[in-house]
C-alpha cells in the first residue's frame, strides 16, 4: 500500500518518518518542509495513495483538509485521522466520506513526541473493524499499544476520556502541592512522601519537577489540554452527567488560557490553581 501523510508537525513528522521506513510514503503540509521522504505538491497528489493519514490540530483544520481531499478521493481509499477532535465531528465526517465509498478511521494517539519518535505511541481506533485490520500494520509503525474501541468516533471518545482523567489527576497534584507549599512544607520532601503511598502517580512523578522549579517546558500544552477538556465537557453534557471534577478542570484551563499560559506545558495549570 502507498501512503500519504498530511500534517508534518511536532508529532506528525516522526510518525510519518516511521511509516516511511516500511511503506512508500509522501508527506504534505501547508508549510513546505524538508523531509526524509518525498514531499507532495498538493492534496490531489496525496489522493493517489491507497491510505491517507491526517494529523492536524483542531476540528476546523480536519474539516478544511478533508474539504480539499473530497475533491480528489478515489473509491476504496482508506483515510486515517489521527488528530484529536470532537468525536461527533469525526463520526459525521466518516458518514460523508462513506458516501464517496471512502472509509475513515479515527485513530488519536496518546503519549508525546519522544514516543512518536520511538514508534511507541498508544493508539485508540474507531471505525470499521475490517478496515482497521487492513491498516493495522501501518499503525504498528507508529504505536505499540493499539486498541480497537468500536464504531466511528469511539477512538476519539476514548482519547477525550483519557485526557479528561489526566487533567483531573494533574489538578489534584496542583492542589496538594499548592497546599503543602502554603503550609511551609518542602515540596521535594512532599513529593517523596506522596510517592511512598497510594497517592503516587505518573503526573506526580513527571510534573512535580516543573512545579518546584517554576519552569514548564512543553510536552503537551495548556491549549491542547484546554481543547480536550472542553470536548470532554461536551461528552458529559451529551451523556447527562454532572461530572463536577471535570467541570472544575475546565474552569482551571480557561483561567490558564486567560493568563497567557497557552503554549506552556499543561502542568503550568498549577499556576492557575494557586495564583490569585
Amino acid at each position: 500500500m502507498n501512503v500519504a501523510f498530511i500534517g508534518l508537525g511536532i508529532m506528525g513528522m516522526p510518525m510519518a518518518t516511521n511509516v516511511a521506513k516500511k511503506y512508500s510514503l509522501v508527506g504534505y503540509d501547508v508549510v513546505a518542509k524538508e523531509t526524509p521522504f518525498p514531499f507532495a505538491t498538493s492534496y490531489e497528489e496525496c489522493c493517489k495513495a491507497d491510505v491517507i493519514i491526517t494529523m492536524v490540530p483542531k476540528n476546523e483544520h480536519v474539516l478544511a483538509v478533508y474539504g480539499e481531499l473530497k475533491k480528489f478521493l478515489r473509491p476504496g481509499t482508506i483515510c486515517i485521522d489521527m488528530s484529536t477532535i470532537s468525536p461527533m465531528v469525526s463520526a459525521n465526517l466518516a458518514k460523508e466520506l462513506k458516501a464517496q465509498s471512502v472509509d475513515l478511521l479515527d485513530c488519536p494517539v496518546v503519549k508525546s513526541q519522544p514516543a512518536a519518535v520511538k514508534g511507541e505511541l498508544g493508539i485508540y481506533v474507531g471505525g470499521d473493524p475490517e478496515v482497521f485490520a487492513k491498516v493495522r500494520p501501518i499503525l504498528e509503525c507508529m504505536g505499540k499499544n493499539i486498541i480497537y474501541m468500536g464504531d466511528n468516533g469511539s477512538g476519539l471518545l476514548m482519547k477525550i476520556l483519557h485526557n479528561a482523567l489526566v487533567g483531573e489527576i494533574q489538578n489534584g497534584v496542583n492542589e496538594v502541592l499548592g497546599l503543602a507549599k502554603a503550609k511551609g512544607l518542602d515540596l521535594n520532601d512532599v513529593v517523596t512522601a506522596l510517592g511512598y503511598g497510594g497517592a503516587q502517580c505518573f503526573y506526580l512523578d513527571t510534573k512535580a519537577k516543573n512545579i518546584i522549579n517554576g519552569e514548564f517546558p512543553t510536552a503537551f500544552s495548556v491549549e491542547n489540554m484546554n481543547k480536550d477538556v472542553h470536548f470532554a465537557q461536551e461528552v458529559a453534557d451529551d451523556a447527562g452527567k454532572a461530572a463536577p471534577a471535570l467541570r472544575n478542570v475546565v474552569k482551571v484551563y480557561e483561567k490558564a488560557m486567560a493568563k497567557g499560559y497557552a503554549k506552556e506545558d499543561f502542568s503550568a495549570s498549577y499556576k492557575a490553581v494557586n495564583e490569585d
